[in-house]
């Protein structure tokens, strides 16, 4: 169990592998039922989705944004699904960390437009650590260097406990996002931190770079147990021999 040292919150930090998108949600709607029952402290599940394209909220039942035909996102092995998030449509996929924070906002921290800014806060500082400067974009959530968006967000909360979260490129086949209008927004373009470092990036070092930065925004405590949330076994889609989001 790995710990680091932080504020008087607990966070326990979950990696969890891949994890197809609808088992991700069904997760993090068992464990924001936990959270508000107080049968478990605060947590971060970081994982990666296979190939999937995720309506919020703005694009419930309009699939106008999705560009791609119904053949060729069937060829390249991409689902598309409705989900409960805010935000407009995005795209998952291998090479992109994905963050879910199950965290419960009281007493101090109610307030919705503060919550996304310390999420962005958390991965420009992130990506600090890999030489990389970015910065947020007047009018829109997620974090950018430049016209190009390097993390969507996506949150969703519920009594003040926030589930959903981010999607930050790594390694991601930025291809992919040819599929669709990214969030809903026609004149910008997406990246990932291999793109704008010109090499490998390790997926490891990204996810402690996020936890350092969540642990430092949100003062938390952070504990690594192994197995799944809140229970003694590996999460759902955990590959435990190998182991948006829009605005």
């Amino acid at each position: 169990m790995a710990l680091i040292e932080g504020g008087n919150r607990l966070l326990e930090v979950r990696r969890l592998g891949i994890v197809p998108y609808t088992e991700a949600v069904a997760l993090q709607q068992g464990l924001v039922e936990d959270r508000k029952a107080g049968r478990i402290p605060d947590q971060l599940l970081l994982l990666e989705h296979p190939p999937v394209i995720t309506l919020g909220v703005k694009a419930r039942g309009d699939r106008a944004h999705i560009v791609a035909s119904e053949a060729m996102l069937r060829a390249s092995g991409v689902d598309v699904v409705e989900t409960g998030r805010g935000g407009d449509v995005t795209y998952h996929g291998p090479g992109q960390l994905v963050g879910y924070p199950i965290v419960d906002l009281k007493p101090d921290r109610c307030d919705v437009h503060r919550y996304v800014r310390d999420l962005e806060t958390v991965l420009i500082r992130a990506v600090e650590r890999f030489g990389i400067s970015a910065g947020r974009m007047p009018g829109l959530t997620g974090v950018w260097v430049g016209d190009e968006k390097l993390a969507a967000i996506g949150i969703r909360i519920s009594r003040w406990v926030t589930s959903h979260g981010f999607a930050l490129n790594v390694t991601t086949n930025l291809g992919h996002f040819g599929f669709i209008v990214p969030c809903g927004i026609t004149d910008k373009s997406v990246t990932s931190l291999q793109k704008l470092t010109r090499q490998s990036v390790a997926r490891a070092e990204v996810e402690s770079a996020v936890v350092e930065a969540f642990a430092e925004v949100f003062g938390a405590r952070v504990e690594e147990p192994t197995g799944g949330p809140g229970t003694g076994d590996p999460g759902p889609g955990a590959q435990v021999a190998a182991i948006a989001v829009p605005s």
